[in-house]
Protein backbone atom coordinates (compact mmCIF):
# COMPACT_ATOMS: atom_id res chain seq x y z
CA UNK A 1 0.00 0.00 0.00
CA UNK A 2 1.13 3.50 -0.78
CA UNK A 3 0.68 5.89 2.11
CA UNK A 4 -0.81 9.35 1.54
CA UNK A 5 2.49 11.13 2.19
CA UNK A 6 4.14 9.17 -0.64
CA UNK A 7 1.13 9.62 -2.94
CA UNK A 8 1.40 13.40 -2.54
CA UNK A 9 4.88 13.19 -4.09
CA UNK A 10 3.37 12.21 -7.45
CA UNK A 11 3.11 15.36 -9.59
CA UNK A 12 0.12 14.97 -11.92
CA UNK A 13 -0.49 17.76 -14.42
CA UNK A 14 -2.45 18.50 -17.53
CA UNK A 15 -0.32 18.41 -20.66
CA UNK A 16 -1.23 19.45 -24.19
CA UNK A 17 0.08 17.27 -27.01
CA UNK A 18 1.89 19.50 -29.52
CA UNK A 19 3.57 16.83 -31.66
CA UNK A 20 3.03 13.10 -32.10
CA UNK A 21 4.74 10.51 -34.27
CA UNK A 22 5.38 6.78 -34.35
CA UNK A 23 8.78 5.64 -33.14
CA UNK A 24 10.68 4.03 -35.99
CA UNK A 25 11.15 0.25 -35.59
CA UNK A 26 8.52 0.06 -32.84
CA UNK A 27 4.99 -1.27 -33.20
CA UNK A 28 3.78 0.17 -29.88
CA UNK A 29 5.56 3.44 -29.16
CA UNK A 30 4.50 6.97 -29.98
CA UNK A 31 6.84 9.89 -29.36
CA UNK A 32 4.90 12.87 -28.03
CA UNK A 33 5.99 16.44 -27.37
CA UNK A 34 3.79 17.64 -24.54
CA UNK A 35 3.43 21.15 -23.10
CA UNK A 36 3.20 20.69 -19.32
CA UNK A 37 3.04 24.40 -18.54
CA UNK A 38 6.54 25.35 -17.49
CA UNK A 39 8.22 23.41 -20.28
CA UNK A 40 7.77 20.97 -23.11
CA UNK A 41 8.53 17.31 -22.49
CA UNK A 42 9.21 14.36 -24.75
CA UNK A 43 7.10 11.43 -23.61
CA UNK A 44 7.07 7.95 -25.10
CA UNK A 45 3.83 6.01 -24.78
CA UNK A 46 2.95 2.46 -25.79
CA UNK A 47 -0.36 3.39 -27.42
CA UNK A 48 0.52 3.31 -31.13
CA UNK A 49 -1.70 0.29 -31.75
CA UNK A 50 -4.72 2.21 -30.49
CA UNK A 51 -4.18 5.88 -31.38
CA UNK A 52 -3.07 7.56 -34.58
CA UNK A 53 -0.57 10.38 -33.96
CA UNK A 54 -2.74 12.93 -35.78
CA UNK A 55 -5.73 12.10 -33.54
CA UNK A 56 -3.77 13.12 -30.43
CA UNK A 57 -2.60 16.54 -31.63
CA UNK A 58 -4.01 19.33 -29.48
CA UNK A 59 -5.50 16.98 -26.88
CA UNK A 60 -5.09 17.69 -23.19
CA UNK A 61 -3.99 14.61 -21.24
CA UNK A 62 -3.00 13.64 -17.71
CA UNK A 63 0.78 13.34 -17.24
CA UNK A 64 3.06 12.28 -14.39
CA UNK A 65 5.81 14.89 -14.65
CA UNK A 66 8.17 13.92 -11.84
CA UNK A 67 9.30 10.47 -12.94
CA UNK A 68 12.96 9.86 -13.59
CA UNK A 69 13.65 9.97 -17.35
CA UNK A 70 13.80 6.57 -19.03
CA UNK A 71 15.46 5.53 -22.29
CA UNK A 72 13.41 3.52 -24.77
CA UNK A 73 14.32 2.70 -28.37
CA UNK A 74 17.09 5.30 -28.26
CA UNK A 75 14.81 8.12 -27.03
CA UNK A 76 14.41 9.58 -23.57
CA UNK A 77 10.93 9.68 -22.06
CA UNK A 78 10.47 12.53 -19.58
CA UNK A 79 7.14 11.62 -18.03
CA UNK A 80 4.20 9.27 -18.31
CA UNK A 81 0.88 9.73 -20.03
CA UNK A 82 -1.91 8.11 -17.99
CA UNK A 83 -4.43 5.71 -19.50
CA UNK A 84 -7.19 3.55 -18.07
CA UNK A 85 -8.08 0.01 -18.96
CA UNK A 86 -5.71 -2.73 -19.97
CA UNK A 87 -3.35 -3.68 -22.77
CA UNK A 88 -6.32 -4.70 -24.90
CA UNK A 89 -7.59 -1.11 -25.28
CA UNK A 90 -6.03 1.62 -23.13
CA UNK A 91 -8.06 4.83 -22.90
CA UNK A 92 -5.97 7.98 -22.56
CA UNK A 93 -7.18 10.07 -19.63
CA UNK A 94 -8.34 13.56 -20.60
CA UNK A 95 -9.92 16.34 -18.53
CA UNK A 96 -13.67 16.87 -18.78
CA UNK A 97 -13.09 20.34 -20.18
CA UNK A 98 -10.05 22.32 -21.30
CA UNK A 99 -7.94 23.45 -18.35
CA UNK A 100 -4.65 24.55 -19.90
CA UNK A 101 -1.18 23.01 -19.86
CA UNK A 102 0.43 22.76 -16.44
CA UNK A 103 -2.78 22.67 -14.41
CA UNK A 104 -2.08 20.60 -11.28
CA UNK A 105 -4.27 17.64 -10.50
CA UNK A 106 -5.14 17.63 -6.83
Amino acid sequence: MLNFKDFKKVDLRIGKILEAEKVENSDKLLKLIVDVGEEKRQILSGIANFYKPEDLLGKEVVVVVNLEPRKMMGYESEGMLLAAGDDERPIVLVPERETGPGAKIT
